[in-house]
């Protein structure tokens, strides 16, 4: 009897001690995974977090849709032709970038790049809208060239002459001033640093994730000025002097503070929100076509208190454009304040009508759905980081800032200081891949030289599909601007790789425009006033922010 109880205590102690407490503990080896402070993956938080959605986003759910299909074509324009797109989740702002907002933009660019200072003489202009894009040789404008942008009677309005470049560069300083008040935030910074910093002093995301040490300038006293020290140590007591060293230094990408880029958006996530069609849908159907962001095939409300009101700002007709003075006034004669007109299903407000807005694509006549139908976008230029071969990184300085002169004769930055230098990917990256193989894909399989179209069945036309004018500029020594135009009876097309799609109605457009489908193209260099733009960032992680529930309940 005594063996059978001994038996038993000893069978009781072995089970449980088979109990292992796997909280906090890898599912692929069992170690302890217990934060910053040590263990087997000591960077990793062991509980996954949603992506917080940044300032001004409205959250896009992504989803399949047909791109391209528009309800009026009187023109019979061939590059509106349907293909059936899928497009990933998204964030994109609720409503375009307004003069305040870009305003902020330039103020932060003066103070931290002084114009007076030889290094930066051409950053802050580089930046400035063309406030000339008002003028008309037969229009009195000259209220709207002095006042718009500046003035703060138009400061909730869309900021226009705008290029695709000015609108790109300004995303990149979007992402790093959102992404550098997270850290602040958090502690890893000094407070308020990031108010008093020069142009040899920036915070950019990817230098600080690639190399930390070379943010703001390398200046301890702001990256270790926060709490982050005493913080950190308190993650795990038995943290090691060791583990501290090595993994309480910096943020890294692994605690998912940082937020996605903020970017334009592609013209398919651009045309899928516009479009809403969250509002006519039955589980995986969608009821019915839309001509417009909202629901039915008139520009003006049916709703019983808003009856006769116009739904977007628009030109009505010739010499009409905002309508008969009075309650069938659509508001605005030229651009009207942001969030004037209800927004569309999904939250967004002047995806018709206002001002048209820059997308990411290069733009060509079709789209090549048989290649790709999944997050379509066409404009991938592949670069990497330059690196020293003893690995470290290069940094652009205030003196090795390089301009590219724009066929406009504008110096234009291809990047600022604190930012890491980049280059074309190359071999390394290329060798025996199967899904790209070059740097430059913006005219992959349509005028490349693969997509050359043959002349004879024994010869190739020498020339490529797509031959716009290729204006020539130049700045000698003294600062002189030579221009010359490009007069060549050779060129056969507006378009090259150089051209971007921007898409939706304006102020100047007709009803015709306020199509999402439409779409219409620019040389990235140039500017009108009734383009704007608006910024998009990626999601990460789940497709939905919200559980699925049956229909019933």
């Amino acid at each position: 009897m005594l063996r059978i109880f001994l038996a038993f205590i000893l069978l009781l102690s072995v089970s449980c001690s088979n109990k292992r407490d796997y909280k906090n503990s890898s599912r692929a080896t069992g170690w302890k995974m217990i934060g910053r402070a040590g263990g087997s993956a000591s960077n990793y938080y062991t509980s996954s977090k949603g992506q917080e959605t940044g300032p001004g986003l409205v959250f896009i759910e992504g989803g399949t849709y047909t791109m391209g299909r528009v309800q009026d074509d009187p023109i019979a324009d061939w590059n509106n032709t349907p293909s059936q797109q899928h497009v990933m989740s998204f964030y994109m702002d609720e409503s375009e970038v307004t003069n305040l907002m870009y305003l902020e933009y330039l103020d932060w660019l003066k103070r931290v790049f002084p114009p007076d200072q030889e290094n930066y003489k051409h950053i802050l202009s580089s930046a400035v809208p063309d406030t000339l894009v008002w003028r008309n040789p037969l229009g009195f404008n000259e209220t709207m060239v002095d006042n718009y942008l500046r003035h703060p009677a138009f400061s909730e309005y869309p900021v226009v002459g705008v290029s695709w470049l000015q609108a790109v560069n300004f995303s990149k300083w979007r992402t790093d001033r959102v992404n550098e008040k997270l850290l602040e935030e958090i502690d890893f910074t000094a407070r308020d640093a990031r108010y008093h910093v020069t142009g040899d002093q920036l915070f950019s995301t990817q230098t600080y994730l690639q190399a930390p040490t070379l943010t703001y300038g390398g200046k301890d006293s702001i990256l270790s000025g926060g709490k982050r020290s005493e913080k950190l140590l308190k993650f795990k007591k038995d943290s090691t002097a060791v583990g501290a060293k090595y993994t309480n230094l910096y943020l890294q990408r692994t605690d998912g503070v940082f937020l996605p880029a903020y970017r334009l958006p592609t013209e398919s996530e651009w045309e899928y929100a516009a479009l809403g069609l969250s509002g006519i849908r039955e589980y995986n159907s969608h009821l019915g076509r839309k001509k417009y962001p909202w629901n039915g095939q008139y520009t003006r409300s049916g709703k019983r208190k808003l009856r006769g009101d116009q739904l977007a700002n628009f030109k009505q007709s010739k010499g009409d454009y905002g309508g008969i003075a009075g309650w069938s006034d659509d508001n605005a004669d030229i651009t009207a304040q942001v969030k004037s007109y209800p927004p569309n299903d999904f939250g967004i407000y002047d995806m018709a009508g206002n001002v048209a807005e820059w997308v990411a694509d290069v733009y060509r006549p079709t789209i090549a759905d048989d290649y790709n139908d999944f997050n379509y976008y066409r404009g991938n230029v592949y670069t990497k980081d330059s690196r020293n071969p003893d690995g470290s990184f290069n940094m652009v300085t205030p003196t090795t800032i390089i301009y590219d002169t724009l066929p406009t004769g504008k110096l234009m930055p291809r990047q600022l200081p604190g930012e890491l230098v980049q280059i074309p990917v190359d071999e390394n990256e290329t060798y025996l891949r199967t899904n790209f193989d070059t740097s430059d894909n913006r005219n992959y399989i349509d005028g490349d030289l693969r997509s050359r179209r043959k002349m004879t069945q024994n010869s190739v036309d020498p020339r490529p599909m797509y031959n716009a004018p290729v204006h020539e500029v130049s700045i000698d020594s003294t600062g002189n601007v030579h221009r010359q135009y490009d007069k060549s009876t050779n060129r056969t097309t507006l378009i090259n790789n150089k051209v971007r799609v921007y898409k939706g109605g304006s102020w100047r457009d007709r009803e015709y425009w306020l199509d999402p489908a439409q779409r219409r193209y620019l040389p990235q260099y140039m500017a009108t006033d009734y383009i704007g733009f608006r910024c998009a960032m990626s999601r990460v992680g789940s497709k939905s922010i919200t559980d699925k529930k049956p229909r019933q309940q």
